[in-house]
């Protein structure tokens, strides 16, 4: 067992301390927190202190948080459907139900191990339990994801994200009827605080921004081609359902009920169009809607018809 070492700086004038740490470690739950903070294994500005203490700004954190390092990642000869490929990076359409890295509940079978078998010299010496990994997809989110064969190709997708320099679009089918064809959400999106695995439009939130345009209206139901402008986690499924318009099958944030014989939400990363880090030359990648979401796409159109 070793510590991982956090350095946070408070950004606002406040917060409980344990609540911010809570925050930016979502997977420590706040009781740990609290004891950890108690054994003085947290402090602020070099001193320890309570977990109630209200932090202010530029207050300096360091959390020494117990860490069990993960075993070693396998290779597994899990076929991929590449979409596009070069000696820097790949993109692949990712199937739903697929994890993307190793984790807590999920050690194989994962695209991370599928990557190994495929690209045994993949390196990444920050990241080793997820070597390649820029960004990440829901595990019953299908789509487009790229994957870095290098760390310093890594780094400067990963960059390129975080200054909104790479365009994403997703397909999604939402319930209700979307009274305006187009539109821009913009709710500051943090951990939901009654269910700690959820996230929620929270006003201390982080800046979150999705703009949408419908494709088709249903009686029931609306077709959407949707962009996230930044890349919160659950930003779409959480945006849409805060508006009105759950994405169908989407048993977190919308209905629990499955609908449409769909048992997985519909919800497809589409495209990706953005600067190679290499080359400079501007990629437009697309894959399209997966068999199950198009079955039932074209069953609504049908019905229509």
């Amino acid at each position: 067992m070793t510590d991982r070492i956090l350095e946070i700086t408070a950004e606002s004038k406040g917060d409980r301390l344990d609540k911010l740490l809570a925050a930016h470690i979502p997977e420590v739950s706040r009781a740990t927190l609290q004891r950890l903070i108690d054994e003085g294994r947290i402090t602020v500005n070099g001193a320890w202190v309570k977990a109630s203490y209200r932090t202010r700004p530029g207050d300096a954190i360091i959390a020494h948080i117990p860490f069990e390092p993960p075993p070693a990642v396998t290779a597994e000869p899990i076929p991929l459907d590449i979409i596009y490929e070069d000696s820097d990076l790949l993109a692949i359409n990712k199937p739903a139900g697929m994890v993307v890295h190793p984790a807590l509940g999920h050690t194989g079978g994962t695209l991370v191990n599928a990557l190994l078998w495929y690209a045994p010299d993949v390196e990444d010496d920050e990241q080793p339990d997820r070597p390649g990994i820029v960004h990440r997809l829901d595990r019953d989110t299908s789509g487009l994801i790229l994957l870095a064969r290098t760390e310093d190709v890594r780094k400067a997708l990963q960059e390129a994200f975080r200054e909104r320099q790479v365009k994403k679009v997703y397909l999604a089918l939402v319930e209700g009827h979307v009274s305006a064809a187009h539109g821009l959400i913009t709710a500051a999106l943090g951990r939901d605080a009654r269910h700690r695995k959820k996230i929620a439009v929270v006003p201390e939130g982080r800046e979150a921004v999705t703009e949408y345009r419908v494709l088709q209206q249903f009686d029931r139901y609306a077709y959407l081609e949707v962009e996230p402008h930044t890349g919160r986690t659950h930003q779409i499924r959480v945006h849409l359902a805060y508006i009105g318009y759950p994405v169908v099958g989407d048993s977190v944030y919308g209905f629990r009920k499955q609908r449409l014989s769909l048992d997985r939400q519909f919800l497809h990363a589409a495209g990706l169009s953005f600067k190679h880090p290499r080359t400079g030359q501007w990629l437009e990648l697309s894959c399209p809607l997966p068999d199950d979401l198009q079955r039932v796409l074209d069953d609504l159109r049908g019905a229509v018809a």
